[in-house]
């Protein structure tokens, strides 16, 4: 890896102009930030049901107390052997900050539609400790686009990320968010899927501070170095 090498002066001096170009970014994503709570709200009519290590459990009563709630929509269908490996990287992303989520009214869980029996198998393998639900048996997962019926991927044709897209498996990724008021009425406020999941994972941000970036370039995919934090080196 060959790259221009300089002076520690004309370093800084690259730096600060570079600086300026973070420091626009960052104004700009704080006005998209805005953009984004302001956008319009779904109340949502229909009960759904989830099971959890907890017990069974309706959608505002995931909120823990809670007025606002984050669900990860975590690739795990009713008949995977074990999760996804690119959603086993967002999760490991995950551990730890509930805490400080729950401190700004704020609950952080993952959903799958397997059974809760898989999702625990899975989860004790790998070492996570946030709160993770099923919603087998619920509307859930396919009224939030994020796991298709036969039919769907029969036809070749399913809604993802808010477009007609091809179908390519029966789960996709992405997050939801709902807030509760005061009386109990639950919104859908936010969702995203696909790149727009990047924001959502600390390590990725990490490896566009380095020299050779997410260096994916010529991989097959994008995440196909991605492994489970148990398999790396086997």
């Amino acid at each position: 890896m060959t790259h221009q090498v300089v002076s520690r002066e004309e370093w800084i001096e690259a730096r600060k102009q570079h600086l300026a170009r973070e420091k626009e970014f960052t104004r700009l994503r704080d006005e998209l930030s805005a953009e984004r709570r302001a956008l319009p709200w779904v109340k949502v009519d229909k009960e759904y049901a989830f099971e959890g290590l907890d017990g069974k459990a309706t959608l505002a009563e995931l909120f823990a107390g809670r007025s606002q709630l984050i669900v990860y929509h975590f690739m795990l269908g009713a008949d995977w052997a074990e999760g996804c490996k690119s959603c086993s990287f967002w999760a490991d992303n995950l551990q730890g900050i509930d805490v400080h989520l729950a401190a700004r009214d704020v609950t952080l869980m993952t959903v799958s539609s397997a059974p809760l029996e898989r999702i625990t198998k899975f989860k004790t393998r790998m070492g996570w400790t946030h709160k993770w639900v099923s919603s087998a048996g619920s509307d859930f997962n396919n009224d939030y686009h994020v796991t298709f019926t036969p039919e769907e991927l029969a036809s070749g044709d399913i809604y993802y990320n808010f477009n007609r897209a091809k179908a390519s498996a029966t789960e996709r990724p992405g997050i939801s968010v709902f807030y509760k008021d005061a009386d109990g009425t639950v919104y859908h406020t936010y969702s995203c899927h696909a790149r727009g999941l990047d924001m959502l994972n600390g390590a990725y941000h990490y490896l566009d501070l380095v020299p050779k970036g997410r260096d994916e370039a010529n991989l097959p995919y994008g995440m196909a170095w991605v492994r489970f934090h148990d398999s790396y080196g086997t």
